[in-house]
């Protein structure tokens, strides 16, 4: 049976070979396909782990600081390192902007505001040094493409690269972009020149603020309105040996905050950030899955109708429908295991080239190998049974 398929495989390899390829292209698309999912899925637990976090102090009845937009005061950080089972507790801004380099080209990154030596820096750096400066420095992720000692434009100011780091990124895949706190909360929340001086002579015009029985009112009001003393949110580390759930109720009851656990935080971002990017690239493997199975279906069932006579013949000399049925079902197998090797060999090579990060995985590799024989032999049944019809008579008619 071996011999016979692999003999009539030979006959017409070129075309066998083709087919091996364009299916092994469709089926490469769809391990990367399953590789940017593991990858988003990837992105959102790195970005938790580099937070060195293992509670998220936010906005109430919000879910920031990653799904959604959160702000609190600046000043909420010392009341929660006071609460019990708190070892360490840091502000922390995130917010995505186009980054501009020396070479004037934008590249999007997620700019963070930590506090040098607390929860939310880099742990670790490839080149360089940490923040040491309260302003305008900067460690950038190397995916950003940024060099030590560059430096680049955030909003109205520009900050030297001192430090790089590497697998920063957002749930997004964006790079990550360090600076000081005050610097991010400047860049985040104030307004342009022009809104400030719009701001300041609406305030002047407001005669509740600009009271001459009162001097320093207008200044005072004034300069309030030009400070930023918001964050997005605390990062909290507890003490060893306590319960992140108990330390989180008492912070959530007595201060008025939304508290996330790392469980809690895990379910926003996988299950809810990116939900929909989940069934979409779920529909798009359902897809793939049906157009593989029938060019293997077509391909097969054209190479058996190409020889009927021969099958007559085999039929006519008594071989067994067995042997013809194996004879097909082993075309059709070969022809998936020649596209799977094509597919995992394209998907390796050009993951690394896709702007976003591609995780590919083994038992991703072994479930496409299973799929893919399950295909095949679903697609040979058409041939198959268009094989067992022909006529034995038909050889010598």
């Amino acid at each position: 049976m071996i011999s016979l398929a692999g003999r009539d495989i030979a006959h017409s390899w070129g075309k066998f070979v083709l087919t091996g390829l364009g299916l092994g292209l469709l089926i490469g698309v769809t391990l990367t396909m399953a590789g940017v999912y593991r990858g988003m899925v990837d992105d959102a637990h790195v970005l938790l782990n580099n937070s060195g976090a293992d509670l998220w102090v936010v906005q109430k009845d919000t879910q920031g600081p990653y799904a959604e937009s959160s702000s609190l005061r600046d000043d909420v950080v010392r009341s929660v390192k006071g609460m019990p089972g708190v070892a360490a507790a840091a502000n922390v801004t995130y917010f995505t902007m186009q980054v501009k380099g020396e070479d004037g080209l934008d590249t999007r990154a997620m700019v963070v505001g930590v506090e040098s030596g607390q929860p939310g820096e880099p742990a670790y750096l490839l080149a360089g040094r940490h923040i040491t400066r309260s302003h305008y420095e900067a460690v950038a992720d190397i995916k950003t493409g940024f060099a030590l000692g560059e430096r680049i434009r955030i909003r109205r100011h520009e900050y030297t690269v001192v430090g790089l780091t590497q697998r920063m990124v957002s749930s997004g895949g964006d790079p990550m972009v360090f600076i000081a706190l005050k610097d991010a909360q400047e860049a985040q929340f104030l307004k342009d020149n022009d809104a400030i001086l719009n701001d300041r002579a609406r305030t002047a015009a407001n005669p509740a603020f600009n009271r001459p029985a009162v001097p320093g009112l207008l200044d005072a009001v004034q300069a309030l309105q030009n400070s930023s003393r918001n964050v997005n949110a605390v990062l909290v580390q507890i003490a060893p040996g306590s319960d992140a759930q108990a330390v989180a109720e008492p912070i959530q009851r007595w201060k008025h905050l939304q508290v996330f656990t790392r469980s809690g935080m895990e379910e926003i971002l996988v299950f809810k950030l990116i939900a929909n990017a989940a069934r979409q690239i779920f529909m798009f493997l359902v897809i793939l899955s049906i157009v593989s199975a029938a060019i293997v279906a077509f391909i097969i069932y054209t190479m058996t109708l190409g020889k009927i006579r021969e099958i007559a013949v085999l039929k006519l000399i008594g071989t067994r429908n067995l042997t013809i049925a194996s004879m097909i079902l082993q075309q059709a197998l070969g022809l998936g295991l020649i596209g799977f090797f094509v597919g995992k060999v394209a998907a390796t090579i050009w993951a690394p080239v896709f702007p976003k990060y591609v995780l590919l995985l083994n038992q991703d590799a072994i479930t496409g190998l299973v799929v893919t024989i399950v295909i095949c032999a679903a697609a040979s049944t058409l041939a198959i049974r268009a094989a067992l019809r022909v006529d034995p008579a038909e050889a010598i008619g």
